[in-house]
């Protein structure tokens, strides 16, 4: 993976008013940090931040703050909750040949055999990797699968110089059989009966109760 440059200010600032106004500028709130050093408080341009990972958070960045240019790696996002636009960002200082552990995304290719239906448990895998050579993503083949087949973590292939982080027995995809019209129909008949209330049984005792004393 090549690394994608960006560049970065220092942030005179901190605190939840200085990063405000960061955002109101276009900028994110970041902190650059690792290998023993001190940690620095950064702003980055919300536009250019975004671009350089497209591809994914796991985008090798060469950041330049003034003269001085490191290599670093997302490792946290915060995002507004509703908006969904980024907050903050930490970025870890890598080297190169330096391992980092990473989750990359599995991504489901072809077809399982008809009349199944997937069980997806994992849709990311750990792995740990030279810090400039970080696969993007890793592929699980769904041709030939049938009911009762699944694929597991350590069944994967992984691309050259990648170990497994995640417990290789973790389940990934598993092929279910597709429920049958009449399941479906079964369903559907059995969510539309309302079970009595209590208060309609309470009701119904007192029904009981009067005729009792009627009688």
């Amino acid at each position: 993976m090549s690394e994608v440059r960006i560049v970065a200010q220092q942030r005179e600032t901190v605190g939840k008013g200085a990063a405000r106004r960061a955002r109101k500028a276009g900028k994110i709130p970041a902190v650059l940090y690792g290998h023993g050093d001190k940690p620095q408080h950064l702003e980055l341009e919300a536009r250019e931040y975004g671009h350089a990972i497209k591809h994914g958070v796991n985008t090798l960045l060469s950041v330049q703050v003034g003269s001085k240019k490191s290599l670093a790696l997302t490792k946290a996002i915060q995002r507004d909750p509703i908006k969904r636009i980024i907050n903050h960002v930490d970025l870890l200082l890598v080297r190169r040949g330096e391992k980092v552990e990473v989750e990359i995304p599995v991504i489901l290719t072809g077809e399982a055999a008809k009349g199944t239906l997937l069980n997806t448990d994992l849709t990311t895998i750990t792995v740990e990797a030279e810090a400039t050579h970080i696969p993007e993503s890793v592929e699980v083949n769904l041709d030939g699968l049938d009911v009762g087949d699944h694929v597991t973590a350590g069944s994967i292939q992984l691309p050259a110089g990648s170990v497994l982080i995640t417990e290789p027995d973790a389940m990934v995809v598993n092929i279910l059989a597709a429920p049958t019209a009449a399941e479906m129909e079964a369903d559907l008949a059995s969510g539309d009966a309302e079970p009595a209330t209590e208060s309609d049984s309470d009701s119904d005792s007192e029904q009981a109760e009067s005729v009792e004393k009627d009688a």
